[in-house]
């Protein structure tokens, strides 16, 4: 397992406030013992938080051109019939992953091909399980079309506490499906919204890993 590019600031960040205010605790507070120990716990729990935060793990997998496979670690929170208003505006099959903040951060193309929409949007904060936050949250809106012709939009949305959306594509890029496309901060959700009679895969409250998991399959053309 690696530490993901987003991280390293942050954990260098985590590193000199940990060193600084170790010295200051020893050279003010050398004879409280009780604190110079409980400080020391502060300082790893900290420093383990962070570092499990931006873990990259090495995954494997194979690609299929009709299987959409989950773009983040998390809970499976949304399985429904929607409007999608942004690209399609109309009715979509609608997959939400949640992640907190022990979740692996990282997300994943549910399918491979070119990239034909992207936009960001500045938005508020609210909670990531808000149905309002689909809508109204800061996020990104990225549309793939895939080899068969069908086109799979999916949605990075900051959360509560989530205040960075990082993404790497742009319109007319090739993705390939399971590797990364972006990153998401401290807690968020990813939705998915595909064609009306894809098969879904997973159950309400499941489980699931990013670029491993099968969230549905496309129907034949």
């Amino acid at each position: 397992m690696t530490i993901h590019k987003e991280g390293y600031t942050s954990l260098a960040l985590c590193i000199l406030f940990i060193f600084i205010t170790n010295a200051i605790i020893h050279y003010y507070l050398p004879d409280v013992t009780w604190f110079v120990w409980f400080w020391y716990a502060v300082s790893l729990f900290l420093f383990l938080t962070i570092l499990q935060f931006f873990r990259s793990p090495t995954r494997l997998w194979s690609t299929d051109d009709r299987q959409i496979i989950c773009p983040a670690d998390g809970k499976v929170v949304v399985i429904e019939e929607t409007e999608e208003t942004e690209y399609f505006k109309d009715k979509r099959l609608q997959i939400s992953v949640f992640m907190s903040p022990v979740n692996v951060h990282v997300n994943r193309n549910p399918i491979s091909g070119i990239v034909k929409y992207f936009k960001y949007h500045p938005g508020k904060y609210l909670v990531a399980w808000d149905p309002k936050s689909s809508t109204e949250n800061e996020r990104t809106t990225t549309v793939v079309e895939g080899e068969k012709g069908y086109q799979i939009l999916y949605r990075q949305i900051a959360g509560a506490l989530a205040r960075r959306i990082v993404w790497y594509v742009k319109e007319g890029d090739p993705v390939k499906q399971s590797e990364q496309f972006g990153f998401i901060k401290f807690g968020s959700r990813v939705d998915v919204f595909l064609p009306i009679g894809s098969q879904i895969n997973v159950n309400l409250n499941e489980m699931v890993k990013g670029g491993m998991t099968v969230l549905a399959t496309l129907p034949n053309k």
